[in-house]
């Protein structure tokens, strides 16, 4: 078996943009590399500077991000715009589009608009985009394959934004974990601990979720947030190793089964998308004929463990189900990233599953299919052929690179 760099994050007190970046700097990326990719994407506008602090004793890297001009609003179009333009590796603008896809489209969901017409206001300012361009560019000079993270803490209290004070957890990073069913909790503190900058790089680079995974360790970085917290060091850790590929790990589960003949269809969808939102893995309907002959379906439902209460009350108060069956089984998955294609000037996001450090399948985002079809005026099914082949030219360049 053959091995390959990983990384795993602690984000046990949150994270932000200027944390991982700082974090990934301390672990061994080139601060100039950092430099020229931002500079790429905005010449002249962005300057960073690295210092060496404390955090609750722990030393620290913490990054600058200086702004020569801080324009009040930047849409997800021009950002886009400037990211397609810039002179920079392909997986570095790859990593920064698909950020900047799932801000706008969290972004969009919170406020009701169409994803083109948001306006950033802090997510788009100068510093974030050095953020972002700059946490992309260390995870690629480092040559990061795979990651994976502790569950976020999101914080507590309320915070102040463009739009005025609003509750901790923000709701934008909320949407991000919802989009993806990623773990998270509050922590103990009332600040706003995570943000939606934070949350969308962790997604970008993460594939799974947990403590420590084995491996032999390489190397570890320290990332500084702003503040210095009462009794919590603010920080980002990175753990870079090496880890043994092999089958997906097994994973547990639980799977809950009822069998139902008198509901009205209609009410399906909304079950199953109740069940979604409670974070199960899945859910699905199978066609069944009960005794005498009565046509029915058994709702299937495949969640983590910790699941079950919330599974269970939905199932029993949505249908009109008596009772439930549960089993447990091990659940393996292929390791998965999103990367964000170009269709004729539209941004589409692709879910790419890995296996063994190969791409095996790729399956572009129905919701950015449709978008795209609407802004270009074609059939649906022509955008989704012009998605997939270009998310086949992305992965094949991606694979080159790696045989180079």
């Amino acid at each position: 078996m053959s091995t390959r760099t990983t990384a795993w994050f602690d984000c046990s007190s949150g994270a932000s943009g200027d944390m991982l970046l700082g974090a990934l700097i301390d672990a061994g990326a080139s601060p100039a590399a950092v430099r020229r990719a931002v500079e790429a994407v905005a010449p002249g506008a962005i300057t960073l500077r690295t210092e060496q602090v404390t955090r609750c004793g722990l030393a620290a890297t913490k990054v600058h991000v200086d702004t020569a001009v801080q324009p009040p609003h930047r849409t997800w179009r021009s950002i886009r715009t400037q990211l397609a333009e810039a002179q920079l590796p392909e997986p570095v603008r790859e990593s920064a589009l698909s950020v900047f896809s799932r801000l706008a489209h969290a972004e969009a969901a919170v406020h009701g608009i169409a994803v083109d017409d948001v306006h950033f206001h802090e997510v788009g300012a100068l510093d974030a985009i050095g953020d972002v361009v700059g946490a992309c560019a260390a995870f690629h000079e480092l040559g990061i394959g795979t990651a994976t993270a502790t569950p976020l803490t999101l914080g507590g209290g309320r915070t102040r934004s463009a739009h005025g004070e609003i509750p901790v957890p923000v709701p934008a990073v909320l949407r991000l974990l919802a989009d993806h069913g990623a773990p998270a909790h509050s922590g103990d503190l009332p600040f706003e601990m995570c943000t939606p900058t934070g949350a969308a790089l962790v997604l970008e680079f993460c594939s799974g979720w947990g403590g420590l995974p084995p491996l032999r360790v390489l190397g570890t970085g320290t990332g500084a947030g702003t503040r210095d917290l009462p009794g919590v060091p603010n920080v980002v850790r990175v753990v870079l190793g090496e880890e043994r590929q092999s089958t997906p790990a097994a994973r547990e589960a639980m799977v809950v089964e009822a069998n139902v003949d008198d509901l009205d269809p209609r009410i399906w969808p909304r079950v199953l998308a109740r069940l979604m939102d409670d974070g199960a893995f899945d859910a699905w309907l199978t066609p069944v004929l009960m005794k005498k002959g009565r046509p029915a379906h058994t709702l299937s439902v495949l969640c983590p463990p910790a699941l079950l209460p919330a599974v269970r009350e939905t199932v029993l108060t949505e249908t009109p189900t008596l009772g439930l069956r549960e089993y447990p089984v091990a659940k393996r998955e292929l390791e998965r990233a999103f990367v964000t294609v170009d269709v004729a000037g539209a941004a589409v996001r692709v879910k790419v599953g890995s296996y063994r450090g190969r791409v095996v399948n790729a399956q572009p985002e129905y919701e950015d299919v449709a978008e795209a079809a609407r802004q270009l005026g074609i059939p649906v099914k022509r955008a989704l052929a012009k998605a997939v082949a270009a998310a086949e030219d992305t992965i094949d360049k991606q694979e080159r690179e790696l045989d180079r």
